[in-house]
């Protein structure tokens, strides 16, 4: 058996959120130790939290960690339910990554502009004006 403290120690989760969850119906009932009432977790729980706990770093919330969890407890039967889940949440990780990339785009292409000016370079500047320009118009789609 695990304290409170041990599971968010191994899963990451602080006290609260450890509670949270369990409050929302994400984990539990959570037993009790039957002379002080702490909360006592088992392997499952546990299992269940670091589960939790990598789907939160991943930025899914507890309405999709909530299905995910019900899913799981069906196994197989759900097996189509939890990899549509799952890739869409992976599909908007690609999504934030793109437009990540583009950012990071747009801080190069000022960099190269500010750095042809310091240099006195016309034409480099003139180029890293327009390689700008055009990472612009894609900065405004992902804003």
């Amino acid at each position: 058996m695990f304290t409170i403290q041990d599971v968010s120690r191994r899963s990451g989760l602080s006290e609260p959120t450890v509670r949270y969850y369990e409050q929302v119906g994400l984990i539990g009932p959570i037993r009790r130790d039957e002379s002080s009432g702490h909360r006592r977790y088992d392997d499952a729980d546990l299992h269940t939290l670091e589960s939790l706990a990598c789907l939160r770093a991943t930025g899914v919330g507890i309405e999709d960690m909530r299905v995910y969890e019900a899913n799981r407890a069906r196994g197989r039967a759900a097996a189509a339910e939890q990899r549509d889940l799952l890739l869409r949440h992976a599909e908007r990780i690609e999504a934030e990554i793109a437009a990540q990339h583009v950012r990071l785009e747009y801080l190069r292409a000022k960099a190269a502009l500010w750095e042809a000016r310091d240099r006195r370079d016309a034409a480099a500047e003139a180029a890293a004006v327009e390689r700008t320009m055009e990472v612009v118009t894609r900065l405004e789609v992902v804003r």
